[in-house]
């Protein structure tokens, strides 16, 4: 007669590491993947008290932006594409270190982010208006 031999401690075990080695290769990719995205902002230095004893003979540039996008310069339209130029021109006459900012509400971010990067270029300090 055959002898029957009873495995009781014969339990069907899961082995893991497998699903632990799809685990982390899922996170790796979600990590990898994922887009880190850095807003970019516009750097701007807002006068201090201190400032506004400056020398009264040094006229500032007025760059105003309407609500049609027109760039104004000393009451003249100018091209946004010869915005650092023009003001080249006016620093040649009446050197300063601070340009007047005034925008409309109304008026585009593009087109005065495209003026504040060419009086950033000359390394001008701007001024911004605000209005009430």
């Amino acid at each position: 007669m055959g002898i029957k031999r009873s495995h009781e401690n014969d339990e069907a075990e899961v082995d893991m590491t497998p699903m632990l080695d799809i685990v982390f290769i899922m996170l790796i990719f979600f990590i990898v993947t994922t887009s880190f995205v850095k807003e970019s902002g516009l750097d701007m230095n807002r006068p201090k008290a201190t400032q506004a004893n400056a020398d009264p003979k040094k006229k500032s540039i007025l760059v105003r932006v309407n609500e049609y996008g027109n760039i104004i310069i000393n009451n003249r339209n100018v091209d946004p594409e010869r915005v650092e130029a023009y003001i080249e021109s006016l620093l040649a006459e009446n050197p300063t270190d601070t340009i007047v900012l005034d925008a409309h509400d109304d008026a585009t971010h593009e087109t005065i982010v495209i003026v504040a990067d060419q009086v950033k270029s000359l390394g001008l300090n701007i001024a911004v208006v605000s209005k009430p």
